[in-house]
């Protein structure tokens, strides 16, 4: 499914622009722990953008095909890249120390959705 390889391509495009931007721009007016925060988001985005990747090829009819679970894991980790990542970017930005407490949803969601991609590699495998 095209979708997951384009979300998945924007989403590293992204990381490498955030990435830049951290360590540029924002090295001088972020504290050591906000950068940090800002890298680790920086981070999981990528990984996880690699991962929509993987999903988009997987969905292709060569390999497992369409399958439901395998859209749910694209779904799960697109939303926890959204969730993860944006939230730790709103934190390190702002200061708001409760945006921090938004985080762990992401993460169940990148869990969840790498599950599912177990269940459907498990299930629909070759």
């Amino acid at each position: 499914m095209p979708f997951f390889i384009i979300a998945g391509a924007v989403n590293a495009a992204i990381a490498v622009a955030f990435g830049a931007f951290g360590a540029h721009a924002l090295k001088d007016r972020l504290s050591e722990h906000y950068l940090a925060i800002w890298e680790t988001a920086v981070q999981y985005q990528m990984f996880h953008a690699i991962g929509l990747l993987v999903v988009g090829i997987l969905l292709s009819p060569a390999l497992l095909g369409p399958s439901t679970q395998l859209s749910w894991a694209g779904y799960l980790i697109l939303a926890g890249i959204i969730i993860f990542s944006g939230s730790l970017y709103a934190l390190s930005l702002s200061g708001v120390g409760i945006l921090g407490a938004i985080t762990p949803i992401g993460g169940v969601a990148f869990i969840v959705g790498w599950i599912m991609l177990i269940i459907a590699t498990v299930k629909f495998g070759k």
